[in-house]
This record gives structure tokens, C-alpha cells and sequence, in this order.
């Protein structure tokens, strides 16, 4: 049973970025994305804050310019939250948020079965449960200079991190300098040159959903160089939409948190959010330990992951083993 809009608005602003009286809040938005947008505006205004609501337009190709064309502005406030379409949390005035002082809450609101972000239950995962269900992973992957994944399907990829610090997304932006995201995941940004081998994507395609039945890729020296022919048209389509060749570039392994979550095609958060779930990020790593800037970024999610780190076992068919 789904969230109401106000209650999924509640845990964002109460929650989530723990809005004091008085904090200059800025809520990035889109014109698909009002009445979600309006929902966090009321729930800071019930918390005494200073709110300002920018819309830009749904389908703008670079958000990013157009922020940093106003970065005087963004700057100017204690907690920026991107409610947008897509995902923000990867340009590089995010970092320049975080410099200052301030707090940045990626909350992309995207879905494809016409249910509000907001309102999916996915949105109720308590935080500290999930930043205990990753401990023992992040600190074996802080630990770690490469990485191996395999699944059922036959994934079998590798992976390097060495100079990356993992980090862990549980929602809060809670504290001066911190980023947060609904997306309740460990996160490294990759090195964009090592990542090789197989893997058979069977979760979901980030925005486009899940794959009607698995499609099979390839990996060398970092980038994504064949797509299987046969069910993958649809994938190689949007990635050469964005007219850049950096969003082949695999720039983040992301593993999978959030227990309410299901990865159903439903909605790109909380599909790449799935327990039992790991994902590559694909294309712009900035924000996330990388260095790697394209034209976007999004994630696809495999189900059921072997995962050694080094040597160490820290999940097996899908549940952490440390």
C-alpha cells in the first residue's frame, strides 16, 4: 500500500534533511513534477523555514548548466533538494554546494507507472537500518582495490577502486557538507578505465525500466563496448541519445539497501535501491568519488550478486556475508 504525498513529503523534509526553522531551502524542480514539488514546499513551510521553489523545464538536456548559470543563487541557501525528473546529484555544483556548507538531496522523482515517487513505500526504509545492513560491506570495499561480481546469469565482471572511498546513501542530508539520496545504496566511483568482462543485466535499465528478458554486455578496458543485438536496441538507442560516447564509460558500482524496495521496473530509485540488487553506473561520476564527466548518468541493475572484495566474500546470491 502507497504513501501519501504529504507523508512521503514529511520524511523528506523531517527526516531525511531534518529542516530547522528559519533554513533557506531550495527545492529544484520540473513542470512534470508539481504537485510533488508543492507537497515538500508545504512540509518546510510547516517546519518555519525560508523556501524558495525553482521549476526548470522537464526535458532540459543539461540541468547542470542551467544551475550553475545561477550559482550564486543555489549557493545561497542551507539545503538544496533536486526533485526533478532526473538525477542531479552527479553535476558538479553539487560539489560546490557541499563546499559551502551546505546540503544536497538527490530525490529523483522519475517513475513509469504513474505513481507519485513520493508515495511509494520504498520511501518508509528506515535510515539506520540500512546504513547497518552495509557496514560490513563498506568497510570490506574501503579496504579493497578491486572487485569481482558474478551472478547466476553468467555476470562475471571486475572492477577497480583503488585512490576511490566508497560511500553510503541512506537518504540523509542531514549535516553541514553532507549529500544524500533516495537511493538507498554503497556507492564508489570506479575507475573509469578498469572495469572488464560479462554481465547480464536482468534487473532494470534506470529510466527505461525492466528489460523484457535479459540482455547480455560487455565491458573492456572501462567502457561498455557491445550490447547484445537481439533485446538491446532499445538500450543502445537511449545511450546514444545523449550524444556524448562518455556515457559508456562505467563509473560506478552501486549495491542496494533499501529492504522496501522492489525492483520492479516501476520506478529507476527504487529499482537501483533494491536489497539483493547491485548496479553500474553509467556515463558522469562527479559527486561520487570519480572524475569522469558526460552528458548524464544513469543505472543498470543486476539481480542477485556474488561480490568479492579483494578476497573477502561481502555478499552471496544477493545477501551481505559480512
Amino acid at each position: 500500500m502507497g504513501l501519501s504525498l504529504e507523508a512521503g513529503a514529511h520524511t523528506v523534509i523531517n527526516r531525511w534533511c531534518r529542516v530547522q526553522p528559519e533554513e533557506k531551502v531550495l527545492i529544484i524542480s520540473d513542470e512534470h513534477h508539481v504537485e510533488e514539488s508543492m507537497a515538500l514546499r508545504a512540509a518546510a513551510d510547516r517546519c518555519g523555514a525560508v523556501v524558495a521553489l525553482l521549476t526548470i523545464q522537464e526535458r532540459c538536456s543539461h540541468p547542470g548548466s542551467v544551475l550553475r548559470s545561477m550559482t550564486d543563487f543555489v549557493l545561497q541557501n542551507d539545503v538544496i533538494i533536486g526533485a526533478t525528473n532526473f538525477s542531479l546529484v552527479t553535476n558538479r555544483i553539487t560539489q560546490e554546494v557541499l563546499s559551502k556548507g551546505g546540503r544536497f538531496l538527490s530525490l529523483p522523482l522519475s517513475t513509469n507507472n504513474g505513481q507519485p515517487a513520493l508515495a511509494f513505500d520504498f520511501m518508509s526504509m528506515d535510515p539506520e537500518e540500512a546504513a547497518c545492513a552495509g557496514s560490513g560491506m563498506l568497510e570490506a570495499l574501503q579496504q579493497a582495490g578491486r572487485v569481482h561480481i558474478t551472478t547466476a546469469l553468467g555476470t562475471d565482471l571486475v572492477l577497480s577502486k583503488r585512490g576511490r572511498q566508497p560511500g553510503l546513501f541512506n537518504g540523509l542530508a542531514d549535516q553541514p557538507g553532507k549529500v544524500g539520496s533516495s537511493s538507498f545504496e554503497i556507492y564508489v566511483g570506479i575507475e573509469e578505465t578498469q572495469t572488464s568482462g560479462q554481465a547480464i543485466v536482468d534487473g532494470s535499465l534506470g529510466y527505461l525500466g525492466r528489460p523484457a528478458s535479459p540482455i547480455q554486455l560487455t565491458f573492456q578496458e572501462g567502457r561498455l563496448v557491445h550490447i547484445d543485438e537481439g533485446n538491446g536496441g532499445a538500450l543502445r538507442r537511449y545511450m546514444d541519445s545523449f550524444g556524448d560516447p562518455g556515457i559508456y564509460v562505467a563509473g560506478e558500482l552501486g549495491i542496494g539497501l533499501n529492504k522496501l524496495s522492489r525492483c520492479l521496473g516501476n520506478c529507476y530509485i527504487e529499482d537501483e535501491s533494491t536489497f539483493t540488487t547491485f548496479h553500474i553506473g553509467m556515463g558522469r561520476n562527479l559527486s561520487l568519488g570519480g572524475v569522469h564527466n558526460a552528458a548524464g548518468h544513469f543505472d543498470l541493475v543486476f539481480q542477485l550478486p556474488t561480490i568479492y572484495a579483494d578476497d573477502v566474500l561481502i555478499m552471496k546470491d544477493g545477501q551481505p556475508a559480512v
